[in-house]
């Protein structure tokens, strides 16, 4: 069973290498990666905060959140 995870960024650089970076390391045979550009899809902003996503780029993986690094507060986004 694949574990599932979600990439939330803006489209910054800062959120781009980050997307580069995970997406190369990931075991694309252990986890079902989601990568949601919130820039381009707001729709899903309340996704990424019942997620408990504060900023981003970040990962929610197995139901556990992880901020990256910081390229925008989703605040921001709104």
């Amino acid at each position: 069973m694949k574990t599932k995870a979600t990439f939330y960024h803006a489209g910054c650089p800062i959120c781009v290498s980050a997307e580069q970076s995970l997406a190369a390391v990931l075991d694309t045979e252990k986890v079902d990666l989601e990568i949601v550009h919130l820039g381009e899809q707001s729709g899903r902003l309340d996704d990424a905060e019942n997620a408990g996503v504060e900023s981003v780029p970040a990962l929610v993986l197995g139901g556990e959140t992880l901020h990256i690094n910081f390229g925008a507060a989703l605040a921001d986004l709104r």
